[in-house]
This record gives structure tokens, C-alpha cells and sequence, in this order.
């Protein structure tokens, strides 16, 4: 069994939403000072690697606190989309994928734009999610998408309706994904495992696939 790392580091300086506050990391103490070491972090729950619920965007939305740990465990699949994708992902793009998507829990969408990870092009002209897709990908039995970019929106959306429309229908986010391509035609389990923070909208997650080495989940 092989484990594959797709998690962002949490870091000061790292790319956050525009907004978003960046991470801030404060020693309480040292092991030349107190005999042991020690950190107060803050970041926002929408740091890094992190998954969007419900109550993210809806008002009567569920918290992380309704999720069973196996919401985040699940038959994933990653759809390359660089050599078709322009500035919208469209349901023609994503509609050659349909038998694989019958058959998975996590579709990952590979746009190949973490590439920008810590750059300023990271935060724009991103490839999002039309509303169309939204709607079609609605209609399978997907327990989360998780994107190698900031958002399956676009900054000036306003309502954020991609979002809107998956976390209506159960489907959880996964944002910033790092590197997907060591996925492309294989078969593996996704976890992504938020912290258990009480009546949270998002969390900072750990994003693993696991691949055996005769290339089965």
C-alpha cells in the first residue's frame, strides 16, 4: 500500500483567499528556555487543504459535528481536464468521465493549476465549475469534488452558486488540492480527514490517497 500525499503545508506566507487572513505562528515556549516546545497557531478554518460543508453557505446548513468519519473515506477518481478545460469547466468536459463517475465517492478535478501554488497567478483565471456541471455532477452519488484550485467558484460570483449547489445536494469541497497527476488512470482510496472542531463550516484536512502497488485501491 502506497501512500500519496495531496495536502498543501500550512505555513506562514502560504497563498490564502483573498480575505482570508494568513496563517500566524507564535512559540510559547523552547527547549533552551522552558525544557520543551510549544506553538499557539491561527489560521482560518479555510487554510490551506480544506473541506467546504454545508453550513459554509447555506443558513440552515449542516456543521462538520452531523459528519460520520466514513463522509471522509471513499472510492476516488481524478479526471485530467489540462489539455480541455478553459476558464469554465463545462458539462461536456466532464461528460466523456460519466462510467467512471457512476462508479466513485471523491471525483478530483486535475486542472493542473497548483502548479501557480504561491504565486500570484494562483488566485486568478482559475478554472471554475459552470453551473450546468454543478447541477449534472449533483445527480451522482458523490460523497465530495476536491480541486487542485483555490475555489470551484470565481472571486466575483457573489452567491457562489457551484457552491450552493453542491453542498445542497451533500456533496462536500475539497479545496487546494496539491499535486493530482500521480493519480491519472489509477484506482485508489481518499481520505481527508478534517480536525474536530465543534459546529465548524470548514476544516484544515489531511488529503491522502492510497494506492496499493499493483495499482488497486
Amino acid at each position: 500500500m502506497r501512500a500519496i500525499d495531496l495536502t498543501q503545508t500550512i505555513e506562514q506566507g502560504m497563498p490564502c483567499y483573498p480575505g482570508t487572513p494568513q496563517p500566524f505562528f507564535h512559540s510559547l515556549s523552547s527547549i533552551e528556555r522552558d525544557g520543551f516546545a510549544e506553538q499557539q497557531l491561527t489560521f482560518s478554518s479555510h487554510t490551506g487543504t480544506h473541506v467546504d460543508l454545508p453550513s459554509h453557505i447555506l443558513p440552515e446548513g449542516c456543521s462538520l459535528d452531523a459528519f460520520t468519519l466514513d463522509r471522509f473515506i471513499g472510492k476516488g477518481i481524478v479526471i485530467d481536464l489540462r489539455s480541455s478545460v478553459a476558464e469554465t469547466i463545462t458539462i461536456d468536459a466532464l461528460q466523456v468521465f460519466e462510467a467512471h463517475l457512476e462508479d466513485c465517492e471523491f471525483l478530483l478535478l486535475y486542472s493542473g493549476w497548483n502548479r501557480y501554488w504561491g504565486t500570484s497567478d494562483y488566485y486568478t483565471g482559475y478554472p471554475v465549475l459552470s453551473t450546468d456541471a454543478a447541477l449534472w455532477l449533483a445527480g451522482f452519488h458523490l460523497k465530495g469534488i476536491g480541486a487542485d484550485m483555490i475555489s470551484v467558484d470565481s472571486p466575483d460570483s457573489g452567491d457562489f452558486p457551484v457552491h450552493r449547489i453542491l453542498l445542497e445536494n451533500g456533496i462536500l469541497l475539497i479545496e487546494n488540492l496539491a499535486d493530482l497527476s500521480p493519480l491519472l488512470d489509477l484506482p485508489f482510496t481518499f481520505f481527508c480527514f478534517p480536525l474536530k472542531i465543534a459546529h465548524a463550516e470548514a476544516s484544515p484536512l489531511r488529503a491522502v490517497a492510497f494506492v496499493n502497488e499493483k495499482g488497486h485501491a
